[in-house]
């Protein structure tokens, strides 16, 4: 029996309950021996409840690196802390795999991969979304070439009220920003793998604060704080890639739109389009008949649309483990990641400034 892949977990919150700690357990080839959040009883909970019999838990990330012979780290903490707990991780022997996004800021992000080089180990960025049977679907439709060239796509990470108001999704200091940082980076991390073009060229946003201060509207969690809302709302952008590409990204919390929906993409080709609308919806033309194709994801399929018939949180887990273990590719790079942060970034700086950013 081959032996399990011993991991640590830094930063027990939602994130880690909800998705990797489970998803890491169905995988049946690691093993959890060592927690760490800052609230002491979260880390305790997590190692009862995830851990092998002789788990330690911590409250302070470099004793656990330090009193631990690991071969995996997981940074799960909010996004002000990824890029020092991840560099400090590589450098203590470890892979890693760092919650989406990678970082608060560029030079982070940079730093991050930079890391990951000089160390010799693997960094990889939680954008699960690309392991969704849908999204598998539509790249390897794109990379057998039935869209042809794609040249426009919609990034869309919209709720009508769906504010997060639990730990510090509202804080800008620990966060970066609001639902842009938030669920638009899935958004975009995933257009930008539909296309495998990581140049952006321009950046034009706008980001708004317009329904902050109404804590009391139908949302999903619950009312927030007004006075805790600090980040934006909402936040809108037109990048230009040095190919002449164009990707339009909308992200927001609270919309007064109807139909949202988020963590998806619209991609436009020159032989054809494809987007997420109750599932995968392909459409372009034959023998001059414009034709919509929607292929059922729910029965047979093959192993990369669905992880080899595993669910795609365990799929993800499976993905970083056989890199680690057999050197097989990873799906998320850290320097495509770091685009992202990249544009990210220029579209707070471009709201700031109300000029455009060119990179």
């Amino acid at each position: 029996m081959a032996k399990k892949l011993r991991a640590g977990i830094i930063g027990c919150g939602g994130i880690a309950n909800n998705k990797h700690m489970p998803n890491l357990t169905k995988t049946g080839k690691a093993e959890m021996v060592a927690f760490c959040d800052i609230i002491e009883e979260r880390a305790q909970k997590a190692a009862k409840e995830y851990g092998t019999p002789d788990a330690k838990y911590y409250t302070d990330y470099k004793k656990l690196l330090a009193e631990n012979k690991l071969d995996m780290v997981y940074v799960l903490t909010p996004n002000k802390s990824h890029s020092y707990i991840t560099i400090d991780a590589l450098e203590a022997g470890n892979h890693v795999m760092c919650e989406k996004p990678m970082a608060k800021t560029a030079k982070e992000a940079r730093a991050m991969v930079e890391a990951s080089k000089r160390t010799g180990k693997l960094l990889t960025i939680g954008y699960q979304t690309r392991f969704f049977a849908p999204s598998q679907y539509i790249k390897h439709t794109i990379e057998r070439g039935d869209l042809g060239e794609i040249y426009f796509a919609k990034a869309h990470a919209l709720r009508r009220r769906a504010v997060p108001t639990w730990g510090v999704f509202l804080n800008e200091e620990e966060q970066g920003g609001g639902p842009l940082i938030d669920i638009g980076t899935h958004a975009l991390d995933l257009t930008l793998w539909y296309m495998d073009n990581y140049k952006p060229k321009s950046v034009m946003g706008n980001v708004y604060k317009k329904l902050n201060s109404n804590g009391v509207c139908g949302n999903a969690f619950g009312p927030w704080n007004p006075d805790e809302f600090t980040v934006e709302d909402s936040a809108f952008a037109l990048i230009t890639m040095e190919n002449g590409a164009t990707i339009i990204l909308e992200s927001s919390w609270a919309l007064n739109m109807i139909d949202a929906f988020e963590a998806e993409s619209t991609i436009c080709g020159t032989k054809g389009g494809a987007d997420m609308r109750d599932g995968v919806r392909i459409n372009g033309d034959d023998f001059g008949r414009l034709y919509i194709k929607k292929p059922s994801l729910n029965s047979g399929g093959v192993a990369f649309f669905d992880g080899g018939g595993v669910d795609h949180g365990t799929f993800e887990q499976l993905t970083f483990i056989n890199a680690i273990t057999k050197g097989t590719p990873l799906i998320v790079l850290p320097e495509q990641a770091c685009v992202v942060t990249e544009i990210l970034e220029a579209i707070y700086k471009s709201a700031e400034t109300g000029k455009l950013v060119e990179f």
